[in-house]
């Protein structure tokens, strides 16, 4: 049974062209769903899961606390995984028909305001170290990227003339993302004075490196956002996907049109980006209670 579980990671793989990230979520997934079907109900063969035995794990992952957005994305993981069985004539039937997804309770992504991102940008650039954070920490405000994006730029990813940067975002599609002026300064100094320091003669084109040169890691992207906001006195738990969402929220409260954001931040669907707009909305709403005579 596990076989066939990497020979669908394989294949969407080759005929997705999906991100590391995304292919190991799916592992997880099916990892999770064969230990229930080998311990819990002692199933050794996919022929003989039925509709039952799969409404009975996502009634066991409910019991276990799984919010209903991980339940959703879990039979949408099924659904692709038993059609795939099917497909390669490992069992003649689908299972996972007329299983209904719960409704998603979609929360409001948590923004910094532009005072906070004031504060958590004001990094003293005294060494090559401060002066790499303050170019990596601008350039995520400036741009929107997704944290894995950031570490995967590399120098000729970069048109500082033209102001612009290009990212490979899910699936590998390339997109365009203008660069702000006081993240582009801040690239360029960086250039100038810390990234030659750091890569210590090193062979590598990654734009970002850590202190032995080599590319960062998301995990040590995420150590020195913690740290900068813990220096920066910042009392919510900055993440570095809340960068991103601050920088669309800020760019629609100041007018920015929705398309453009969608285009920015890389999302396929609008719908994605529309999100953003409750946020914009509730926002006025807050500022509204607080200041009107008669809210």
């Amino acid at each position: 049974m596990k076989f066939a579980i990497e020979d669908f990671i394989h294949y969407i793989q080759i005929e997705r062209g999906l991100a590391d990230n995304t292919l190991e979520a799916y592992r997880r997934d099916l990892t999770k769903y064969l230990n229930y079907l080998h311990d819990v109900v002692q199933i050794n063969s996919w022929q003989v899961v039925d509709h039952t035995v799969i409404t009975h794990f996502l009634y066991h992952m409910n019991d276990q606390g799984a919010k209903s957005t991980t339940i959703a994305r879990t039979i949408s993981t099924l659904r692709k995984f038993h059609q795939f069985l099917v497909m390669d004539r490992i069992v003649s039937k689908d299972p996972t028909i007329h299983i209904e997804s719960p409704k998603k309770t979609r929360t409001l992504p948590k923004v910094l305001s532009a005072e906070e991102v004031d504060q958590l940008l004001s990094i003293e650039t005294v060494d090559p170290l401060s002066t790499r954070n303050k170019a990596m920490v601008e350039t995520l405000y400036a741009t929107g990227l997704r944290v894995s994006e950031l570490i995967d730029l590399t120098m000729s990813d970069l048109h500082l003339m033209m102001g612009f940067i290009r990212c490979f975002g899910k699936g590998g599609k390339e997109r365009i993302v203008p660069l702000g002026d006081l993240a582009k300064d801040a690239i360029e100094y960086y250039l100038d004075t810390a990234r030659e320091f750091l890569v210590k003669g090193q062979a590598t084109d990654a734009l970002f490196v850590n202190q032995h040169g080599r590319p960062l890691t998301r995990q040590g992207f995420w150590k020195i956002l913690k740290s900068i906001a813990r220096d920066k006195q910042i009392k919510k738990n900055i993440t570095p996907h809340m960068l991103r969402h601050s920088f669309a929220t800020h760019l629609l409260e100041n007018g920015a049109d929705l398309r453009a954001v969608q285009e920015m931040l890389g999302h396929a669907d609008i719908s994605t980006t529309q999100i953003y707009t409750h946020i914009s909305r509730k926002r006025l709403k807050d500022i509204y209670g607080q200041h009107h005579p008669r809210a």
